[in-house]
């Protein structure tokens, strides 16, 4: 079931329900997209990249990615099940690839990263087949190309991690070229699974404040961070006073 919130269609679906929404869209075949959205997505996207909500709109599968998420489901009478992370989603999907059969993908983060991830990926599940890797270090003349190194390899499950809206604009741009695969935005996960950079403890993420381990573990992330209160008032006067 779609819920919408500030006009946004996010699927209120738990996670083993988006994996197997996932193993349903492969079936079908076709060039699908899905998106995590988190509150900083969603922001930009209502208040000034109207074009990003559009494009949201066309997703196959829209995931409440972020307890931002989370609580202003509720604050609009529409509550969510539970998270779901670019991260865990990828996890389990890739999980479920390696007992399926799914071949996958890894494009984006720097010179090197993919690889390394796609090694632990490999280590962690021996059945996987990962086709192809390339590091999101490219100039837009080379998307044609990479484009059609991404086809012939044809995976089922495309994982982009440039950076978000980054990640999910190219997609738009360049999955009908590649063909029968669904695509996902995974921002840092890369550099996670790799090992580069370290997840916030279980602990945090138990009380939801997965936020504020990221943002210690990365200070440069302020700015970005800026951009909850804002998100969190939109919400509270579209939604308790009835006006955007």
């Amino acid at each position: 079931m779609k819920v919408k919130l500030l006009n946004a269609p996010i699927d209120c679906l738990s996670m083993d329900q988006c994996i197997d929404r996932v193993a349903e869209i492969i079936r079908a075949g076709g060039a699908r997209r899905v998106i995590t959205l988190n509150p900083e997505i969603l922001y930009r996207a209502v208040q000034f990249d109207h074009s990003l909500l559009e494009l949201i709109k066309r997703a196959d599968l829209v995931t409440a990615d972020g307890e931002g998420i989370v609580w202003a489901g509720q604050m609009a009478g529409t509550p969510f099940s539970e998270r779901v992370t670019g991260i865990d989603l990828m996890l389990r999907l890739v999980e479920r690839a390696a007992d399926e059969g799914w071949k996958i993908y890894l494009l984006g983060a720097a010179p090197g990263v993919a690889e390394e991830a796609a090694e632990k990926l490999t280590r962690r599940f021996p059945k996987l087949q990962v086709v192809g890797t390339r590091h999101g270090y490219f100039r837009p003349d080379e998307e044609v190309n990479i484009v059609q190194s991404i086809r012939q390899k044809a995976p089922q499950l495309l994982f982009v991690a440039l950076g978000a809206p980054a990640q999910e604009k190219w997609i738009d741009r360049n999955i009908e070229g590649i063909g029968h695969v669904v695509a996902i935005g995974v921002g840092g996960s890369f550099d996670v699974i790799s090992g580069r950079v370290d997840r916030a403890p279980l602990w945090m993420r138990k009380f939801k404040i997965e936020w504020l381990g990221r943002l210690i573990s990365e200070p440069s992330r302020w700015r970005r961070m800026l951009v909850l209160p804002k998100f969190a008032w939109l919400v509270i006067r579209t939604y308790r006073f009835g006006r955007k």
